[in-house]
């Protein structure tokens, strides 16, 4: 391998959570597991809202593209990962790394637009009941989704250019069980500059405009169920979202937490291992969160496996 700026890397190595060859077992079986789980959970959920004509409503319309894209999600790292550990090797290749890279960025931006599309739904649906069907129409909600693939590819396609535009040194090490987009770029040997600037500006619109989207439909959302006169209506009421603010609240508090303990313990080894809240357990936790709090969706997975209604 040359030295200098102008290095042609062809792979780097992904260094994972330890290099203890007794624990590696251990790690492969753990993230086996929850990924087999994440997988046949979603899919469940896909095939639920697909059967169970009750289910064909924008809610669950959004809560399957929600699962796909969870499927997805863990399957641009954990397999590599599993691969690795299975193979004993490290390496993943540079274009592997940064289609890795792009695809992880297309589904976690998918996940954040489809909660806050989610969060719009709910707040069509508790705040202006009376208009719903007509609001939430299918070339809407075809249209919402839409847009949401549209602006994480672009999304994932600026932030992939602009690392292709960098060279790397000979430390091709990635304290990582992924390739990170962070982590990658502090691999360079160029200036960095223009990629942190690009960066920051796009968590800030992509990361807050989401956010405050959710809050203010949460907030029409408590204002009017604060008008509701009876207890059992606030209840029915409330108990239609409870399962997306719960998916929201792991989401981005599991999010959230990764970078401000990344921030405070500046260990990349630990960020790598709170990393997997958000990259592997949310993914895991969401089917059960909806199929738990939700009964037309234990009805529709009783319908699918043949069981009494």
């Amino acid at each position: 391998m040359e030295q200098g700026n102008k290095t042609r890397v062809s792979e780097f190595l992904l260094l994972g959570f330890s290099e203890d060859p007794e624990l590696q077992p251990l790690i492969f079986g753990l993230f086996l597991s929850m990924y087999v789980v994440t997988v046949l959970g979603n899919l469940l959920i896909i095939l639920a809202s697909i059967s169970d004509s009750h289910l064909h409503m924008p809610m669950y319309f959004f809560l399957s593209n929600l699962s796909f894209v969870d499927i997805c999600f863990t399957s641009t790292s954990i397999p590599k990962m599993l691969l690795n550990i299975q193979t004993q090797s490290k390496a993943i290749t540079y274009t592997g790394c940064i289609t890795q890279m792009c695809f992880f960025m297309v589904f976690i931006e998918l996940d954040n637009f489809l909660l806050t599309v989610m969060a719009y739904d709910r707040y069509v649906a508790i705040c202006h009941p009376l208009h719903y069907t007509a609001i939430m129409n299918s070339q809407l909600c075809g249209l919402l989704v839409l847009v949401s693939w549209i602006l994480s590819l672009l999304h994932a396609l600026l932030e992939s250019l602009m690392v292709l535009r960098l060279s790397f040194c000979t430390n091709l090490e990635i304290p990582h069980f992924f390739c990170e987009l962070n982590q990658v770029v502090q691999l360079s040997c160029s200036d960095t500059f223009l990629n942190d600037v690009v960066m920051y500006i796009v968590s800030v619109l992509l990361g807050g405009g989401p956010i405050a989207g959710i809050l203010y439909s949460y907030s029409k959302i408590v204002s009017s169920i604060r008008k509701i006169s009876s207890i059992q209506g606030k209840y029915k009421a409330f108990s239609t979202c409870a399962s997306h603010l719960s998916v929201v609240s792991l989401f981005y508090c599991t999010g959230v937490g990764v970078y401000l303990s990344s921030g405070v313990t500046h260990s990349s080894h630990s960020s790598a291992i709170a990393s997997v809240l958000y990259t592997v357990v949310t993914p895991m936790l969401n089917p059960f969160i909806y199929s738990l709090r939700n009964k037309d969706v234990k009805r529709a997975l009783r319908r699918l496996f043949g069981g009494k209604q």
